[in-house]
């Protein structure tokens, strides 16, 4: 019967101990924390968190697909990010494009950057656009417009390079599908220039 009530006792005054020692260990704790600063080891970079997340894009898409007419096409870029002026387009850093037209041509473009809509349907590239073709031409410009839908394209401003024919500079191009058998056609118009270089094995 003693033993009983000393377990009574006991295991009252458990209930009262326990949660004053552990309210002190919690207290302890608190006061060390507080003469620890846990970052100031830490390295830290003037990052605005904000900007940071506004930024936040994908790094090395890729997208594949078919034009209407029946040409692969190839969009990659290094990085791709929203455009926070125009919801509807994508920002693009480092872009690499190839058509595969259907009687075999390949035609590679890359650019230091550009813009193109979230679907994916047309894109503009600037800042040293290059465009070379496995048919000979080889050339740059500052912007190309391009519409992979129907695998059409434009430089509306200077067109510097060389074809089959030689050295060639115009005001303008075109990348153009025509015909029923969807060929395609680089036409160069506003003043073009074009110093011919005769292949070593013509006569």
């Amino acid at each position: 019967m003693a033993s009983d009530e000393f377990y009574t006792r006991l295991i009252g005054w458990l209930k009262v101990v326990l949660p004053l020692v552990a309210l002190g260990l919690l207290s302890t704790l608190f006061l060390l924390s507080r003469k620890v600063d846990p970052t100031s080891n830490l390295p830290l970079s003037d990052v605005d968190l904000e900007q940071r997340a506004q930024d936040q894009g994908v790094s090395n898409p890729s997208f594949s697909g078919v034009t209407s007419g029946g040409e692969e096409v190839t969009f990659r870029a290094e990085t791709v990010r929203p455009d926070p002026e125009n919801l509807e387009r994508v920002l693009a850093d480092r872009v690499v494009a190839k058509f595969i037209l259907e009687n075999g041509t390949e035609i590679d473009v890359t650019a230091d950057h550009g813009t193109a809509g979230r679907d994916m349907r047309d894109a503009e590239l600037r800042g040293d656009v290059r465009v070379t073709t496995t048919t000979g031409y080889d050339l740059r410009t500052e912007l190309l417009e391009a519409d992979f839908e129907t695998m059409g394209a434009e430089a509306p401003g200077q067109v510097t390079g060389t074809g089959p024919a030689g050295d060639l500079e115009a005001g303008r191009m075109k990348l153009v599908s025509e015909g029923s058998d969807g060929s395609v056609h680089l036409l160069f118009t506003d003043g073009v220039k074009l110093l011919y270089q005769p292949r070593e094995n013509e006569e």
